[in-house]
């Protein structure tokens, strides 16, 4: 093979190969990712083009560090071997990547690589998606913001910049710009599932559910060549807004069977992903004492979750399925789960571990709340208790929302409803279109004997009829 031969890749940053093969897999691996491909594999080609190529095997490494773990350090050790022949973009790529995959990465450090590397290759959109992925997990929207912005000005056409604009804007509140640039996004490239994504959380926070529902179903003939959770996920914002809009539970099962549920049939679906979008429809449905509409269900779901191969993959999945395998019986496994998690934060060290206690009290809590010990799991989370404060599960604000819902449940039904009425009253303040919130305010005015629960009881009737009827 003969080395010192430059090739530039899509964004037009140099890499040392001399195979064409090797940057045409490189460049599909990039539409793959910035896409919710479900082709992402196609990265494995190109070292297998070219095995000496420092950006290939590199970029494979951290593909099959989630995909298929026991392949990945051969890559690394790969690109490692060849890093005085790379470019200087590939070595920047190589240093921001190695850190991300390490065993005891620390989260600060591989960020501020990411960060240096866009500054010099701010054309890379895929290092930028890979920095804001891991801005997500530190629960830090602004430091995801900063990164788009840094880079905006070289990319002001570029497809997915938008939508990946949109989300840390969301993220932080900021709903108005939020909308505007997933909008602009949605110009450029209507296929963009996750500029749908963002849209969508827009119009659900704004209680536009219709509007959210149409514009959703009208964009998901696309959504079929996305990644399983991309798919899954997309539908499970489409179901909310059906709840959220008081519509019938029926068109909630016809999404969980056609769209979440089915799409285990496929032979390229990830399970898990598909889990969790499940697992975040059943707790709301759950919430709202609508569960006997999905008969067995969850109880079939919790099965395959019994499966330990799907467990310690991320929090928010894991609290989700500790959750669901206490309410269906399944104590012992529930128990096996949450001591291994236990596990998992004793031996991070001091940093991290002060970053995941609300997760674990969280995950305890939803072991207690799915035995049906809604007393203890009251207690656990606190008089203070603020499901934002838990982002560090590697969720969204809206897929947190439950908790906050769960915990207001617990409070009416324990008899502190005082409590209960000033936390709801304060969301309704945020979100005031939500038929479910005003019921729950209803409850809290009755146990309380307030004059203001006709006023509740006569908004949750008018928004019932608002959306769907």
């Amino acid at each position: 093979m003969e080395r010192g031969v430059v090739k530039v890749d899509k964004w037009g940053y140099e890499v040392n190969t001399s195979s064409d093969a090797c940057i045409s897999a490189i460049n599909a691996f990039y539409d793959q990712v910035l896409s919710y491909g479900r082709r992402r594999s196609v990265i494995l080609e190109a070292p297998a083009h070219d095995h000496n190529c420092v950006l290939a095997n590199i970029l494979a490494a951290h593909f099959l560090c989630s995909s298929d773990p026991s392949k990945a350090p051969s890559h690394l050790q790969a690109a490692k071997s060849r890093l005085e022949q790379a470019t200087s973009y590939e070595k920047a790529v190589f240093d921001a990547v190695n850190c991300l995959i390490s065993k005891d990465r620390d989260d600060d450090v591989a960020f501020e690589l990411h960060s240096k590397l866009l500054k010099s290759f701010p054309k890379d959109l895929v290092s930028l998606k890979r920095a804001q992925v891991l801005c997500f997990y530190m629960a830090r929207p602004d430091l995801s913001l900063d990164l788009v912005q840094q880079v905006l000005p070289s990319n002001q056409q570029e497809e997915y910049i938008y939508g990946m604009l949109a989300f840390p804007l969301l993220e932080l509140g900021r709903m108005a710009d939020a909308e505007k640039a997933a909008r602009k996004g949605y110009e450029i490239n209507k296929q963009d599932c996750w500029t749908h994504h963002n849209l969508c959380h827009v119009l659900q926070y704004e209680c536009r559910f219709k509007e959210a529902v149409e514009f959703m179903e009208s964009c998901s003939s696309s959504w079929d060549s996305c990644v399983s959770f991309m798919l899954t996920h997309n539908w499970w914002h489409v179901a909310l807004c059906y709840m959220e809009g008081h519509s019938p539970v029926e068109r909630l099962l016809e999404i969980y069977d056609h769209h979440i549920w089915k799409e285990l049939e496929k032979v390229d679906a990830f399970g898990p992903e598909v889990y969790l979008n499940a697992l975040g429809l059943f707790l709301r449905v759950h919430v709202r004492g609508q569960m006997d509409a999905f008969g067995d269900r969850l109880k079939i779901l919790a099965k395959r979750l019994t499966d330990r191969a799907n467990w310690y993959i991320e929090w928010h999945f894991d609290v989700l399925v500790l959750w669901a395998l206490a309410n269906t019986g399944e104590i012992s496994e529930a128990e096996e789960l949450l001591k291994g998690l236990k596990s998992r934060i004793s031996e991070m060290n001091k940093k991290k571990q002060q970053s995941m206690q609300s997760a674990i009290m969280l995950a305890e809590a939803l072991y207690e709340y799915g035995r049906g010990n809604d007393k203890h799991a009251m207690e656990l989370l606190g008089p203070n208790f603020d499901a934002d404060n838990c982002k560090t599960i590697g969720a969204s604000g809206e897929q947190l929302d439950v908790f906050n819902e769960v915990w207001y449940c617990m409070l009416l039904n324990n008899g502190q409803a005082t409590k209960a009425i000033e936390v709801i009253e304060k969301r309704i303040k945020a979100r005031d279109g939500i038929p479910f919130l005003w019921r729950l305010l209803e409850k809290g005015y009755k146990q309380t004997g307030r004059q203001e629960v006709a006023i509740a009881s006569e908004k949750a009737k008018v928004l019932e009829t608002a959306y769907f009827h």
